[in-house]
């Protein structure tokens, strides 16, 4: 994939949201040049047992595509070194500690004043402003600290974090989607800009929905496990041989489960002829469906309820969607260029095509170290 071909890019990254900023950039065809500290690199080198070329797992799922360059930024020859690398850079992404650019002489002000045309990405912790501005922060603790774990898991079980990291990835996502922005400004303008990020604020926006609904109908966010606090039903409901998610999102999709499951007078019943009817007598009706679909084989289910047109979806684990044709159809999982090892690409494609996977993560400064000189920046593309 060359959609951002001729386009350099510098990270300062870090573990997991710097990093992923990166690889999207990477995947999409711009040059990555990750910056590294000499001794052990990027700390999630070792965050995990040695997967491959003394690396953990993680660290390749985030670092293919890149380049590495070791440089101690606490010199005057690693930053010169650095500085040479931005000469004709187009994008620059941090997730550096709050404070540490600064400290290196690495702040948004002094960089983007000496190279204007700059797309300077700073990804922090609670955010550039503010009486935490400072202070660091981790994936988990902003699922606790904004909410995210509060409306999580089940009615009366405690707080749950998510299984993904949501707000690391998602902070990447909107760094990528900032710097891609501030390029079309730069092309109209000439010159670059200061795009923040932060983790806090993206957890934040994925909470939105409940803030809003607190905000302006004094609402509180209740926890639903899998299922909705608007529709019913719309949830998971255990079969013979596993659970399914079925999702009937009005009153015609009630109608049509009601048929397929045997109780089509369900929907004479004023207890339950309308969503807003069913929820307020969801108590009832939930364990009779419950208690309908429980002997049914999963697989019959979702094929009856599918031919009848009513969402629905088995709730699978990793290795069984994995099984699952379309995931094969989609190509999500590619294998490695140079490697043994396979990785989930991107969700995007372009023209019908989806970016591949260039090639591997690159050992610690594999394209350069702050004892070499750098005589010119590498090439782009």
């Amino acid at each position: 994939m060359t959609i951002l071909s001729g386009i350099k890019v510098v990270e300062l990254g870090q573990v997991l949201s710097g990093p992923f900023a990166g690889a999207i950039l990477a995947d999409l065809g711009a040059t990555v040049m990750k910056v590294e500290k000499p001794e052990g690199g990027d700390d999630a080198r070792q965050m995990g047992p040695a997967f491959r070329h003394g690396d953990a797992l993680n660290f390749h799922e985030f670092n293919r595509g890149k380049q590495s360059v070791a440089l101690d930024l606490k010199t005057p020859e690693g930053l010169d070194a650095l500085f040479r690398l931005l000469t004709d850079a187009d994008i620059l992404v941090h997730n550096l500690r709050p404070g540490v650019a600064e400290t290196l002489g690495l702040g948004p002000e002094v960089v983007t004043a000496r190279f204007p045309r700059l797309i300077y990405c700073a990804m922090g912790a609670f955010g550039h402003l503010g009486p935490l501005s400072l202070r660091p922060g981790y994936e988990p603790l902003f699922q606790a600290f904004c909410g995210l774990s509060s409306i999580t898991g089940e009615p009366d079980g405690p707080p749950v974090r998510m299984g993904a990291s949501v707000v690391d990835q998602g902070t990447g996502m909107w760094t990528v989607i900032g710097a891609l922005a501030a390029l079309q400004q730069r092309h109209r303008t000439g010159r670059g800009c200061v795009v923040n990020t932060s983790l806090f604020e993206t957890a934040l926006m994925w909470a939105g929905q409940k803030i809003s609904a607190y905000v302006n109908m004094g609402k509180l966010p209740e926890r639903h496990a899998s299922g909705h606090p608007n529709f019913v039903p719309y949830q998971a409901f255990d079969t013979a041989d596993g659970p399914l998610l079925v999702c009937c999102g009005n009153d015609r999709l009630f109608r049509k489960f009601c048929v397929v499951v045997g109780s089509p007078d369900w929907p004479e019943d004023p207890r339950f002829a309308t969503n807003r009817a069913r929820l307020a007598h969801q108590s009832v009706l939930l364990p009779e469906i419950a208690a309908l679909l429980r002997p049914w084989p999963r697989a019959a289910l979702a094929e009856a309820l599918i031919a009848a047109g009513v969402p629905c979806a088995p709730v699978n684990s990793i290795p069984e969607v994995l099984a699952e044709p379309q995931t094969a159809a989609m190509s999500m999982l590619q294998p490695v260029p140079g490697e043994d090892f396979s990785l989930v690409a991107m969700p995007m494609s372009f023209d019908g095509e989806r970016p591949r996977i260039r090639h591997g993560a690159p050992r610690l400064g594999q394209h350069g170290m702050t004892s070499e000189v750098i005589e010119s920046p590498p090439e782009k593309g």
